[in-house]
């Protein structure tokens, strides 16, 4: 059986390479492009996100805005979607970091920002235990941790959509699923094990 070809959509993202060789390391092929005839060329789509929202979606819309069409045709078309980080957050149509910039819109919801409480240091940064959501987890086991650098998290509109979820000063959803779409809040390029075992589902599935 050959192997799916996945696209890491390349928005400029400072854990793009990272992304890429986790991939390539649980044996899968891997081209990185921000070209929007690449993308949809590809078997599977990864896209990572790092910095900011606004940003991200700036680069969805560079040239003409191909890359952002190409993203919603291959999601449309019902095709295996990882979103990372702000990778992730881009589903939904908008952010608190940047009101004015445009996701996706793929799912009802958006993204907030961490409410500013004593002792919570903001950005969150570290490793946190997952619990399973409506949505299954993706395989996930129950309990098991993954590492998170971020201010903002999504805040789904539909329960169904939660994957999995954690807590920092309040519980927070922690990954989205949905039909052929997951997306992930943390970092599974840089959470060891856990990480490269999600990646590998995804390559292999």
């Amino acid at each position: 059986m050959s192997t799916a070809r996945i696209a890491v959509a390349d928005l400029g993202s400072g854990n793009l390479r990272s992304v890429a060789k986790a991939l390539t390391a649980v044996g899968a092929e891997v081209v990185v492009s921000a070209d929007a005839d690449v993308v949809a060329r590809a078997d599977k789509l990864v896209v990572p996100g790092q910095g900011a929202f606004g940003a991200c979606a700036a680069e969805l819309d560079r040239g003409g805005g191909a890359l952002r069409q190409a993203v919603l045709d291959f999601i449309a078309a019902g095709r295996p979607f990882f979103g990372i980080c702000i990778g992730m957050q881009l589903l939904f149509g908008s952010s608190e970091e940047n009101p004015e910039a445009p996701g996706l819109g793929i799912l009802p919801g958006r993204v907030r920002r961490f409410a500013d409480r004593p002792g919570l240091k903001i950005p969150h940064m570290g490793w946190n235990r997952t619990a399973r959501g409506p949505a299954a987890g993706a395989g996930v086991a129950d309990g098991a941790f993954f590492y998170f650098v971020h201010s903002y998290y999504p805040d789904p509109a539909r329960a169904e959509d939660v994957a999995l979820t954690t807590d920092y000063g309040a519980p927070f959803c922690a990954a989205v699923a949905r039909d052929n779409v997951f997306g992930t809040q943390f970092h599974p390029e840089k959470s060891q094990a856990a990480g490269l075992s999600l990646l590998r589902r995804f390559a292999s599935a």
